[in-house]
């Protein structure tokens, strides 16, 4: 369990930061903070004018800016300020405590396998037939279900949720209220009523993945529902049975992914994203928030829209959209002035 750091001198932050101090290099720091933000025990950083006006308007307790700036309290002198800023906030997190080892609370069911190295927090609930690798973090409440594996290094926090088959890579972490594996959304009409289409699939999750609070993915039909390597997913994120989400890419909340999707590497997912079943999206798309994907994408780029277009094209569009009032005004203005001109032909003639 990592140790509360209660803060730290200016002189001794500049040391782990690899920084300059100008001023009283005695003055402790708790915490980082915004720009604009008034705390005399905090820090914060600006690289631009506009954050340095925040800086001079507020009463922080330092900030780490670059050689040339000017300012009139202490503050750490650095070639990239948010990369010092970046170590700092690394410096500053703490995890949630849990128990080393398995809590007296806790269930483990006989058959399951849990590493010496690995902390099971009270009234988790590990089934039999589950794996939990070194060094991992099961916290309280959490349940890891069936034939589940965790890697090593990975954390789960509160209330989390692996129902069965679920595999998870080296160092992924899996936060509060997150459900994996999860029967998929599949009903069968057979002529009377929708027959549930059984889920027998699994999920697997690759190395260093992050999963968001409340974030749902479900298990394949048959076969695994993919999430590669390095994924990073938000809050409130749907990913229906058998998806396949490659490596490194990133999806913002409230996106739903449907059934049988694919989506490519380095891929950017903005907020509330829907994207259709059986849809596959090529390696380094950008998809802006909100876009609705119907059909497939097969080149990289940046796009907007419903169905999403490339980017500037969408924006165009969305700026025509709000001329829509007048431009149909002048519309039946023209329509008159044709029907007008029509009458007066007619009656030369």
């Amino acid at each position: 369990m990592a140790t509360h750091v209660s803060g730290w001198t200016l002189a001794q932050l500049a040391q782990l930061l690899g920084g300059t101090v100008v001023g009283d290099e005695t003055v402790r720091i708790s915490r980082p903070v915004p720009a604009g933000f008034d705390d005399p025990d905090g820090i914060t950083f600006a690289e631009s004018d506009k954050y340095l006006d925040l800086i001079r308007a507020s009463r922080v307790g330092a900030a780490i800016v670059k050689a040339d700036v000017s300012l009139d309290i202490p503050r750490i002198v650095h070639h990239s300020p948010r990369t010092a800023f970046g170590m700092l906030l690394a410096l500053a997190r703490r995890d949630p405590p849990v128990t080393g080892g398995i809590h007296p609370n806790a269930v483990v069911c006989t058959g399951a396998t849990v590493d010496p190295s690995a902390s099971i927090g009270a009234f988790a609930y590990v089934e039999a037939g589950a794996t939990i690798g070194a060094r991992s973090r099961v916290y309280p409440f959490a349940f890891i279900g069936e034939d589940c594996v965790l890697g090593e290094d990975v954390t789960v926090y509160p209330h989390a949720v692996l129902v069965q088959s679920v595999k998870v890579g080296d160092g992924t972490i899996i936060h509060p209220g997150a459900i994996l594996g999860a029967d998929g959304f599949g009903f069968h009409w057979d002529g009377h009523r929708r027959q549930k289409v059984p889920q027998v699939g699994g999920l697997r999750l690759g190395d260093d993945v992050e999963i968001g609070a409340n974030t749902c993915i479900d298990r394949a039909t048959c076969g695994d529902s993919v999430i590669e390597q390095g994924v990073k997913i938000d809050n409130l994120v749907q990913i229906g049975h058998n998806g396949h989400v490659k490596e490194h890419t990133v999806i913002a909340g409230h996106s739903g992914i449907s059934g049988s999707v694919t989506i490519g590497r380095r891929t950017v997912v903005g907020g509330q994203v829907a994207i259709a079943d059986h849809v596959e999206i090529a390696d380094d798309v950008m998809l802006a928030g909100r876009s609705g994907v119907m059909s497939n994408l097969d080149r990289s780029g940046e796009y907007f829209g419903t169905p999403p277009v490339p980017v500037r094209e969408g924006l165009r569009a969305l700026a025509l959209q709000r001329r829509l009032p007048e431009l149909f005004e002048r519309l039946k203005e023209l329509e008159a002035e044709v029907s007008a001109w029509r009458d007066r032909s007619n009656s030369n003639d």
